[in-house]
């Protein structure tokens, strides 16, 4: 193997091909707030993959050590992947090249990374731009599928249209607005992390644009690739997405150092609010729409 090099997940694309299909519905799993796929490298079938809008590149991340016995690994670089967390950065092996199959959709020459030590993350792996970058892909939650389109989509007008937008790295970014008690709502830039079970994350640092909950409780909120983190949690009166306001909201609050690594972020979008959506993501296009779906009646009461 070469010299080891570093590889944070918040990165620039990386350019790929990818062989897209007209349109695809593969199922998901969802678990703990969550969205899981399948996917196969060669005759490799691995389950519960944690989709995740931050791992914003082409390719796959793997957490389990034992799967490079079942891949060439013979021309193997020795990588570390930087992450959430105020550890060290995770030492993994990348293959340069390999194709990943969703269903029967394949994405060509995409990296794979597997770490080098079994991780205890309740997913095998990661996977985010090879799905998100290529494809509008659509998340019908109340019937638990997705599909890929590779062209435009007309949508009707039980959907709500909310502009993205994207700075160096393709992570999507909105502007949604929260209210903590009884003021006025306060507009944040906050950035999608479709892996993380939250509803939301408020970002603490020097330039809050808001005052925090006055009860709050310290808590475990998860593990990133460089470590644990820790912080608090508090309950909001409102977040508001577009049309949509949903009441009564449980914040996680962590330090913006070591949660966040996302320069001018106020907040983190979290699976567990998006997930009471059916949603397409329309990354070319800088778009995503949304429609409530059977969940969204459980955040407006």
């Amino acid at each position: 193997m070469g010299k080891a090099i570093i590889i944070t997940l918040f990165v620039s694309a990386l350019t790929f091909n990818s062989v897209c299909q007209i349109r695809e519905t593969v199922p998901i799993v969802v678990k703990n707030n969550r969205t899981y796929v399948t996917i196969r490298i060669g005759d490799l079938l691995i389950p519960d993959i944690l989709l995740d809008t931050g791992f914003g590149f082409d390719g796959i991340l793997l957490f389990k050590e034992s799967y490079k016995d079942s891949l060439d690994v013979t021309k193997a670089m020795e990588v570390q992947m930087g992450g959430a967390g105020s550890g060290d950065a995770a030492k993994a092996i990348m293959i340069d090249s390999a194709n990943l199959t969703l269903g029967n959709t394949e994405m060509i020459n995409h990296p794979i990374i597997i770490l080098q030590r079994s991780s205890d993350f309740a997913s095998n792996g990661i996977i985010g731009y090879s799905i998100f970058g290529h494809f509008i892909t659509e998340f019908d939650y109340d019937h638990n599928t997705m599909t890929l389109y590779s062209d435009k989509i007309e949508t009707d007008t039980t959907w709500t249209t909310i502009p993205l937008y994207f700075k160096e790295n393709s992570i999507p970014w909105l502007d949604a607005s929260i209210v903590i008690e009884n003021e006025e709502p306060i507009s944040l830039s906050m950035y999608i992390d479709f892996a993380a079970g939250d509803e939301i994350v408020l970002l603490e640092k020097p330039d809050m644009k808001f005052t925090l909950p006055k009860e709050t409780q310290d808590i475990y909120i998860g593990r990133g690739l460089s470590g644990d983190i820790y912080g608090k949690s508090g309950t909001i009166s409102k977040l508001i997405i577009g049309p949509y306001e949903m009441q009564n909201i449980n914040a996680s609050i962590a330090s913006a150092k070591i949660r966040s690594k996302q320069e001018d972020a106020d907040a983190i979008l979290g699976n567990k609010s998006l997930s009471r959506f059916n949603l397409i993501f329309d990354y070319e296009n800088s778009k995503l729409y949304l429609k409530p779906n059977t969940h969204f009646r459980e955040a407006v009461n």
